[in-house]
């Protein structure tokens, strides 16, 4: 494995990272503004426009707060996930992107909410804060990532690592951090050989995948904020990198079930059966996500290519 493919790699570790889904009845150490669970059900049910709406109405009250800014990079991130992706070995992916300027608001996005939460850790250090400068950087990385932009998404990602730790370091409790530093670990212990030397050298901290998968099913469990998404990211990882189908299958029903909605949920879910040789059930996924009212059009004629993509390889198996 290149260099090229490590800083992809360490920026990948961050995916997804501000994925922030609330669990209600557990005593959350982040102090979530009321709004914050409505303006997830939306971006995850796949309300993109309504989403970033609502982010930007958060961010119009509380200027100062992180958050709102976190919120609309994620909702942008779904689109942008969804306009990228490609059917390849089995499964839908994002996996590369051009460089379009249409970016340049989701980086600006990442950039204001990290400073903000630095500033405000300047005032007086939090495990909160910390985290939301570790999201910041992780929104960074995961696009330089999806770009290619291999050394700003090892450096980002590598900086979002050292916040995570930070604020685990003043909150153990904080579970949510768990899936970034989980799928770190999950990522980097997948590298080859040589790529662990070239990681070595460019000042990568290893990572132990029996250890990135312990913390997401921690940050499944434990977490308030990231029990969803962590379910999406490990159910992801086991199918490409695991080969492990029928676990994944049973991590990712909840999250499809709950987003029956969400497309690229319905299309993950019919990927892992038809790994499974399920053939009937996967193209019934399929056709779910095919008839799913997306608002956006790209995003929407993209999802089609996909669907078209999917089916055409469940019939030629």
């Amino acid at each position: 494995m290149n260099i090229s493919r490590l800083a992809r790699r360490v920026g990948l570790a961050f995916v997804l990272l501000l994925a922030l889904l609330s669990v209600p009845g557990r005593a959350s150490h982040l102090n979530l503004p009321p709004e914050t669970p409505a303006i997830l059900d939306k971006i995850y049910s796949f309300d993109l426009p309504g989403g970033i709406e609502a982010a930007k109405r958060l961010e119009q009250e509380r200027p100062n707060h992180p958050l709102g800014y976190l919120l609309e990079a994620e909702a942008w991130w779904w689109r942008i996930w969804c306009t990228s992706a490609d059917f390849k070995y089995g499964m839908s992916d994002a996996r590369r992107r051009p460089k379009v300027e249409a970016d340049r608001h989701y980086f600006e996005l990442a950039a204001r909410a990290l400073s903000l939460a630095e500033a405000q850790t300047k005032q007086g250090e939090s495990a909160e804060m910390q985290f939301y400068a570790g999201m910041a950087e992780a929104s960074s990385a995961r696009l330089y990532a999806l770009r290619a932009e291999n050394r700003n998404a090892a450096r980002s990602g590598v900086r979002g690592r050292e916040h995570l730790l930070r604020a685990k370091a003043l909150d153990a409790d904080l579970a949510d951090a768990n899936l970034g530093l989980g799928l770190y670990n999950y990522y980097v212990d997948t590298l080859s050989s040589i790529a662990r030397i070239l990681r070595f050298f460019m000042g990568i901290p290893g990572g132990s995948k029996q250890e990135g998968v312990r913390l997401l099913e921690q940050a499944i469990t434990q977490g308030i904020l990231t029990t969803n998404i962590a379910r999406f990211y490990l159910a992801l990882n086991l199918h490409r990198y695991d080969q492990q189908y029928e676990k994944a299958l049973q991590i990712l029903g909840p999250l499809a079930e709950r987003y029956p909605g969400n497309p690229l949920f319905q299309l993950a879910r019919g990927d892992l059966y038809a790994k499974l040789g399920r053939k009937q059930q996967a193209s019934a996924c399929y056709r779910a996500a095919s008839a799913l009212p997306v608002q956006d059009g790209e995003c929407r004629s993209h999802i089609q290519e996909l669907v078209r993509a999917s089916v055409a390889a469940l019939g030629a198996e």
